[in-house]
């Protein structure tokens, strides 16, 4: 029987392997464990029971954050949290997150990645069991940063686990029902959260809040992950790791946390020009400077900024981070749209969402099949496309909007998000060796979520600066004081919140319903502001696409390695890989088609 605890030689050099190892605890009656699908080529032959654990593992993570969105009104006014704060919820958790992806990554090659992954789980499922409990937003936002920390730790080892266990001809195909796993937990998220926040009776006499149960629900599933990863992952690690980059992990910190508090500061201002925004941004974006050009030049850097010199990772990863932008940003406003201003249950709200996971669920799964007719650039673009499709849509949404509409637009945002990120994932695995897969993956996620909070971010605070300013004219002329029509412009929840108690207080109830009606109409309007920028950003990445990315033709069966031999073991076809990579490199930069 198989053990797994066969140390895999994912990258890099190390003992040559041998086509049958023993189990770390030694041979049992003799037994030996068969190591050929090392050499043969094939995969390991528990590939698709692996990958089934994976998106579990990975699920926790994902389902997390989508979660929350649909969470962020009900938590809104339970703890009197400002647009800015709720912003920080999110963007807290994606910044720790973000930053040590690298750092995860090398503790994953120097002790295993099977065993980070597991560390990442149990830390994800404390912290996440204290924020249940949070008293405060600032309690809430730490412990959302300490959730990010292991977080940052399944992410990349599932993807790099995956190309590890599953041969070149089948990673399309894996990365597919990968991708489309999590696009199913973006509407299983709302759904989950629906049904929890319908019922805060489930858990507030545990957690003395409403919505304390979309925090506790990790919990269960982290158990589950922790005991399959024992039971069926292989472990993987790098005989020659590199060192930790502790330099490069403070510089990246405190870069991203400067630019994000910058952009988040412009909701409290409502003045992208002012001091309080213009230098926390130009400070984020000097350091980062600094690290990008210290990393360059670093023999044990964390983020390896040579890979953007391949052509196709470079634009396969611009398209997908961009495409997440555009996708953290909805994700962030619609929750508000739909339970807010069109006053659905937030279990109808986070129904909402399931038409995009069908969509992903159609797309991702098959976008492996569909790059093999007609190649990874005419698949993308069209991807992106319908996304771009689907926000225009989004520009028509009124109060009266009918909700057939509404669930065919999320339809097909999902539908082209499963032809960007499942091809995009693919190409950026399959473009490098094996030997820098997992700096690869790690590089990708890194920047994949840098788009996404910097969408979370940019989106938040145009939403509520363009929301204040489009309210400002209106609260003017009312009978609110000052004070009110301060604490009503902070967002929309407010808004409400403020007209409800100023109805308690005497206020005519048609006034209250013309202002609040006024408020919803300055609401959509910024929405509408918000998703033109996404607009924006998913168009660029689709002509990006067309003209910038390489013809890459997908991996097939049977396809012989780059030196045209099969290698006598896992570590030599690494090596042979890993020489052939400049030439690879050579062609990408001189503008060659790859081969």
């Amino acid at each position: 029987m198989e053990s797994p605890d066969v140390h895999i030689m994912a990258r890099g050099g190390g003992k040559r392997s041998s086509d049958t190892v023993e189990s770390r605890n030694g041979p049992m009656n003799g037994d030996r464990v068969d190591n050929s699908w090392m050499t043969s080529g094939q995969g390991h032959p528990k590939r698709w029971a692996i990958l089934a654990v994976l998106v579990v593992s990975l699920l926790v993570v994902v389902l997390d954050n989508t979660v929350l969105n649909i969470a962020l009104p009900t938590i809104q006014r339970d703890l009197s949290a400002t647009q800015g704060q709720l912003v920080w919820a999110i963007d807290s958790y994606i910044l720790v997150f973000a930053s040590l992806l690298f750092t995860w990554g090398v503790l994953g090659d120097r002790i295993g990645r099977k065993k980070v992954l597991i560390i990442g789980l149990v830390v994800f499922g404390l912290a996440s069991a204290i924020c249940a409990f949070s008293a405060n937003v600032g309690m809430l936002i730490g412990f959302r940063a300490v959730m990010g920390i292991g977080g940052a730790a399944v992410l990349p080892t599932t993807l790099a686990i995956i190309t590890v266990v599953f041969p070149p001809h089948e990673r399309g195909k894996a990365i597919g029902l990968w991708a489309g796993a999590v696009g199913a937990a973006v509407a299983l998220g709302p759904v989950l959260g629906g049904v929890l926040l319908q019922h805060p009776q489930w858990s507030n006499w545990l957690t003395g809040n409403d919505w304390g149960s979309v925090f506790l629900i990790n919990v269960p599933i982290v158990l589950v992950g922790v005991i399959a990863i024992i039971k069926v992952v292989p472990e993987t690690k790098n005989p020659n790791a590199r060192k930790l980059d502790f330099m490069g992990l403070l510089l990246s910190v405190a870069g991203l946390v400067a630019l994000i508090y910058g952009i988040i500061n412009a909701s409290s201002t409502r003045d992208w020009l002012s001091l309080e925004v213009v230098i926390p941004v130009a400070i984020g974006i000097a350091i980062i400077a600094l690290f990008l050009w210290l990393e360059a030049r670093s023999d044990h850097a964390s983020f390896d900024v040579s890979l953007f010199r391949n052509r196709g990772y470079a634009v396969s990863l611009a398209a997908a981070s961009m495409a997440f932008f555009a996708l953290s940003g909805i994700t962030f406003t619609l929750p508000f749209y739909l339970q807010i201003l069109r006053g659905y249950s937030v279990l109808t709200a986070g129904l909402c969402f399931v038409p995009f996971a069908v969509g992903q669920l159609i797309a991702a799964p098959r976008s492996a099949n569909t790059v093999k007719k007609f190649g990874y650039r005419a698949v993308m673009t069209t991807g992106l496309l319908l996304v771009g499709l689907s926000l225009l849509g989004m520009l028509t949404l009124r109060m009266g909007t009918p909700l057939w509409l509404l669930l065919l637009i999320f339809f097909v945002f999902g539908l082209g998000m499963g032809n960007v990120i499942a091809p995009a994932s693919t190409v950026m695995q399959n473009v490098l060796p094996l030997e820098r897969a997992g700096a690869g993956s790690a590089v990708q996620n890194t920047v994949r979520q840098v788009g996404g909070a910097l969408g979370v971010a940019i989106i938040g605070t145009v939403l509520a600066t363009s929301y204040a300013n489009r309210l400002e004219p209106m609260l003017s002329g009312s009978p609110l004081p000052g004070d009110a029509q301060n604490a009503a412009s902070e967002s929309v929840v407010a808004t409400v919140t403020v007209l409800n108690k100023a109805v308690e207080q005497g206020m005519p109830t048609d006034m209250a319903s013309a202002l609040q009606s006024n408020a919803f109409d300055a609401f959509l309007g910024a929405s509408h502001i918000t998703m033109i920028i996404s607009l924006v950003i998913v168009v660029l990445a689709a002509l990006l696409v067309a003209f910038v990315l390489p013809v890459i033709t997908a991996p097939q069966r049977g396809d012989a390695p780059p030196s045209g031999v099969n290698p006598a073991s896992a570590d030599d076809r690494v090596r042979e890989e890993a020489a052939e990579y400049p030439e690879q490199l050579a062609g990408e930069i001189s503008g060659d088609k790859p081969s």
